[in-house]
């Protein structure tokens, strides 16, 4: 069996590690450059590889093809590869087909990778050998190849959903859908919400499908689905019908013959969307069966997440936060909503057909300046210079400068771009450690 994988990245190498453990012809093909570590990883593990093209006789070889989330479907080459009846599939696909763990797989527009992580931190604090996988960690398959666990906590994106066919979650955790990746799917919101509903495939009736019941997009789809497995929503409200919902200052949950409680401020993060990814991963670890005090310790432990509200200094009186991760609308509402003192909110970067009307209420209460970061900044001076004083700059240096002309004692810079990096930077990971190194320049 001939197996073509395209992206030689985390998941790519992953995926080509486990080929080869089962057996298969491993070809990688990457049309850009390899990091050095991972050509370092193909050539002493013998898997042939090419860098800087693609051969197309070798892909339209395969018997299977494992494409990088980051490769379109629309792609040419993957159309036709369809066409001429090539499965095409994603890295958790694969290495799904060779493992019996339990997966606990996580997904929504906002919350997911803070949800992610805290669930595995609960799980591994209170003992469970359990792998983390999908957009963090180390890739599945090579976990799978390599140090096989029993449970696996996944972060799924849309784009590797996609590419998932016979995968089954025991524990899928729908964190909330908000417009976002609207340029992958045809500019249609219904097709991104379809995308997020594929975590529900293949699941049975004893698995649990954990949701936001405040996600107008989840429960709007919810209602016209016969959805198969046992359904546990939370919410921030009265908790009416909730699985887990706020009463007072308690998080509380309700799963079979189990409750739950935990005051809010026993949560190491904070913010109304911290309260949000903790219902979802109590519910995922009531499941799994840890104690009430398995639990709360690992709330009470979790550390701050990076590039999520992480606090990077105090610096002359002036607190700055980097929320690099916050790269859509709904992402950034949640940021400004947990702020608590003027914001000097740097945003901006590659616009994936934002609607920003979502936040100008909290900009009008929240944000004495806006200093736009990006090569082209036009549609956010156009949306927020009536709400607030709004600087133009076109790269992190330029915006440092305008920060330390506006922000006073008392004042919090905030770096939540509501926007994708590339303009500037390599990814909000790349973006937010070079607005770290600023600050500790500052």
């Amino acid at each position: 069996m001939k197996l073509v994988v395209l992206g030689g990245g985390e998941s790519g190498v992953g995926a080509a590690l486990l080929g080869k453990k089962e057996g298969y012809e491993v070809f990688l093909s990457d049309k850009g450059q390899l990091a050095a570590h991972y050509r370092q990883v193909l050539v002493e593990r013998g898997i042939e590889f090419e860098e800087g093209h693609h051969t197309e006789a070798r892909i339209f070889a395969a018997d299977v093809v494992v494409k990088s989330p980051g490769i379109p479907d629309a792609l040419p080459m993957i159309v036709r590869l369809r066409e001429q009846g090539t499965e095409v599939i994603s890295e958790i696909e694969f290495a799904g087909r060779y493992s019996s763990a339990r997966y606990i797989c996580i997904t929504g527009s906002n919350g997911k990778t803070t949800t992610t992580l805290l669930t595995h931190h609960i799980l591994t604090q209170a003992g469970v050998d359990a792998g983390l996988a999908g957009n963090v960690g180390r890739s599945l398959a090579a976990q799978v190849a390599e140090e096989a666990h029993p449970v696996y906590v996944v972060e799924l994106s849309s784009f590797q959903l996609d590419g998932m066919f016979r995968f089954r979650a025991d524990i899928a955790l729908l964190t909330n859908i908000t417009p976002d990746h609207l340029d992958r799917y045809d500019y249609k919101f219904e097709n991104y919400i379809c995308s997020k509903f594929r975590i529900l495939n293949n699941m049975r009736p004893e698995d649990l499908f954990i949701y936001s019941l405040d996600s107008e997009a989840v429960t709007q789809h919810l209602a016209g689905m016969n959805v198969v497995p046992e359904q546990a929503g939370f919410t921030y409200g009265a908790g009416e019908g909730a699985a887990a919902w706020m009463e007072g200052n308690r998080v509380n949950a309700r799963l079979g013959n189990r409750s739950f409680s935990i005051d809010k401020d026993e949560i190491s993060i904070h913010g109304r969307h911290n309260v949000y990814n903790a219902m979802g991963a109590i519910l995922a670890c009531m499941r799994m069966g840890l104690s009430d005090e398995q639990i709360a310790d690992g709330l009470r432990t979790f550390p701050q997440v990076e590039h999520r509200l992480e606090t990077v200094a105090v610096k002359n009186g002036v607190k700055y936060i980097n929320d690099s991760k916050a790269t859509n609308v709904d992402s950034t509402w949640y940021a400004l909503d947990a702020m608590t003192a003027p914001v000097v909110w740097i945003a901006g970067g590659t616009d994936k057909g934002n609607d920003y009307s979502a936040l100008f209420d909290l900009v009008k209460e929240k944000v004495k300046v806006l200093i736009c970061m990006g090569i082209d900044n036009a549609k956010l001076v156009m949306d927020f210079s009536p709400l607030c004083t709004v600087v133009d700059t076109t790269s992190l240096e330029e915006a440092m400068r305008a920060v330390r002309r506006y922000a006073v004692p008392g004042d919090t810079v905030l770096l939540s771009p509501c926007c994708a990096s590339f303009d500037l930077f390599k990814n909000y990971e790349d973006r937010g450690r070079q607005f770290k190194e600023a600050v500790r320049e500052l």
